[in-house]
């Protein structure tokens, strides 16, 4: 790549839009400059650039399932989170590593055409289908980090710790592929995850646990106490009522308060879900400086519940944005969903709103990505650095309503009015990697993915 300079209608920073903005870049697509003039340089964009989302949480396996469970075939029985997870099963337990990335380089394509230009793939699919490891124990993980090479998207994998079935149960046959028996199992195969992401300049390796339920007590504290902050850690909690009462059953506690006194939580936490919490977990979470990871789309489709965000907010908490189980990813859509859900309980209008920062769209953009981007392991504070990767999505100044709109409801409109069809493209390192809606190999990609959910026959 040469160097290059972009010429945008506006470009927005922490401190609103900067018009006309100049944006040169050197040969690796890092900023040298932005500036705002009259005098176009470069490519010469009618769109906004915003910073690129960050999607901080995702299952890449069960794209392959979107859409899916929407059969409730029998009315007698309960059809929530636990039945869903019963199907999804069923999908890890048939996957290939060629399929996989075939499904995950359909997704993480999918993705960027959305305007994402980085994903924590929260990763657990480990093992062949016998539940044996591979002779590469990162076998899956290097499928996702290739997927997302081919795609052009940032990735940083989190192999998840999974050991047990539930609180003191033995794993069941079907979380076999999952299963680190021991911490020196899994931190082989973190060892051979970081091996892994050598092979593309835009990975990087998270460590996690999959949850509280899932991994002996001992052994979280263990873990937790060994983190030295170079990685983001991440992990699901307190999502579903059975699983706080699992919980109190045989800790006594609930999740958030368990590892609140258990292990030193702290920014460098990404909390999963979050859903369910006591008032003295919303005032913990927020106090440690750990970061709530929402994944609204899925939550809604999986009935979890609504996160307490109000009062999260009133202690200042972190937060940011996943796709999940992606039967959503447009992120403009996952911010809607959230704020829409806490005004039907609120009856209020100002989820996103703080004291002096009355702009919406432009506060929940930037609380998103400033938390999302910690989620990746590569913490920023400006949206666009001099010296750090141009990552972008762009939004057409074409739109209709963006066309009539002022500057300062820009963020508004957009994030209360856009879909995909109004992205211009997408941009990581200075490089389109989705322009259009379309990216450089979509019709193999496509072609690929098809063949792959053809062979699989889920979808039948």
């Amino acid at each position: 790549m040469t160097a290059t300079t972009y010429t945008f209608k506006g470009l927005l920073t922490e401190d609103g839009w900067i018009a006309n903005a100049v944006v040169k870049l050197d040969a690796s697509g890092n900023i040298l400059s932005i500036s705002e003039s009259e005098k176009p340089d470069g490519e010469i964009i009618n769109g906004y650039a915003l910073p690129g989302f960050q999607n901080a949480h995702s299952h890449a396996f069960q794209y392959a399932m979107a859409g899916l469970a929407e059969l409730h075939t029998d009315t007698g029985l309960a059809d929530d989170f636990w039945s869903w997870r019963n199907a999804m099963y069923g999908l890890a337990l048939t996957l290939s590593p060629e399929q996989m990335q075939a499904v995950a380089t359909m997704l993480y394509t999918e993705m960027a055409r959305h305007g994402y230009t980085a994903v924590a793939e929260f990763h657990y699919l480990h093992h062949d289908k016998d539940g044996k490891p591979y002779a590469n124990l990162a076998e899956m993980g290097a499928r996702l980090i290739a997927a997302a090479k081919t795609a052009g998207i940032r990735i940083t994998l989190v192999p998840m710790f999974y050991q047990q079935g539930g609180f003191g149960q033995e794993p069941v046959e079907r979380q076999k592929r999952f299963i680190s028996n021991t911490i020196k199992d899994y931190y082989k195969l973190l060892e051979s995850s970081d091996a892994a992401a050598k092979a593309y300049e835009n990975a990087n390796v998270g460590i996690g646990i999959h949850s509280l339920r899932a991994v002996k007590p001992e052994d979280v504290i263990a873990v937790c106490n060994a983190l030295d902050g170079s990685r983001p850690f991440h992990i699901h909690v307190s999502e579903q009522l059975k699983e706080i009462e699992d919980c109190v059953a045989f800790h006594g506690k609930r999740p958030v308060q368990w590892l609140l006194d258990n292990c030193n939580v702290n920014g460098n936490y990404h909390l999963v879900h979050a859903t369910h919490l006591d008032d003295s977990e919303v005032k913990g979470i927020a106090q440690s400086g750990a970061n709530v990871v929402l994944c609204p789309s899925t939550e809604g489709n999986l009935g979890d519940g609504l996160f307490r965000f109000e009062d999260y907010k009133k202690y200042n908490g972190n937060w940011s944005i996943g796709t999940d189980s992606h039967v959503g990813l447009n992120p403009l859509e996952e911010l809607r969903i959230l704020d829409y859900g806490q005004r039907l309980i609120s009856h209020k209008r100002t989820t996103f709103v703080n004291p002096g920062q009355g702009n919406s769209g432009f506060n929940a953009l930037k609380m998103a990505w400033q938390a999302g981007r910690k989620a990746m392991g590569a913490p920023s504070q400006q949206f666009f650095a001099v010296g750090q990767p141009f990552d972008a999505v762009v939004l057409k100044a074409t739109s209709p309503l963006a066309a009539t709109a002022s500057l300062q409801n820009l963020c508004n409109t957009f994030v209360y009015t856009a879909d995909v069809s109004d992205i211009a493209g997408t941009i990581v390192s200075g490089k389109w990697i989705s322009k259009n809606g379309k990216s450089e190999k979509r019709e193999e990609i496509v072609e690929d993915f098809v063949k792959v959910l053809t062979e699989l026959g889920t979808r039948v």
